[in-house]
């Protein structure tokens, strides 16, 4: 089985090669918050998040840029009171990759530790 949350991004590039089926629903198995939504032909991983405030939401939004910034790759984020959602997508292949799995699982990592 696959341990996303200890793996580290590679360099996406267009061409990459794209989530296989079975890594997405192994993924989705282990990960039953997320799901795969199609957001103008792209598919994207969506994870809303729940906080008992605004200032809790903001100091996890916070945790997934510095995650973002130190995988350089980053995803949407919408904060509002009592939740964060979090989409995940590979922008150069327009598409899930590998990298998408590894964040979402690093972004309920952190969400464990926040709690």
């Amino acid at each position: 089985m696959t341990d996303y949350v200890h793996q580290k991004c590679e360099a996406c590039r267009p061409g990459a090669p794209e989530a296989t089926e079975g890594e997405k629903k192994h993924f989705l198995e282990r990960h039953p918050e997320w799901a795969i939504k199609d957001v103008d032909g792209v598919p994207q991983l969506h994870r809303t998040y729940t906080f008992k405030n605004f200032l809790q939401a903001l100091a996890f939004t916070q945790k997934i840029g510095e995650l973002a910034e130190s995988e350089d790759h980053h995803p949407a984020i919408v904060t509002e009171w009592g939740k964060v959602t979090v989409q995940w997508w590979s922008h150069k292949i327009k598409n899930l990759h590998k990298n998408d799995l590894i964040m979402a699982a690093k972004s309920d990592a952190l969400y464990a530790e926040s709690a």
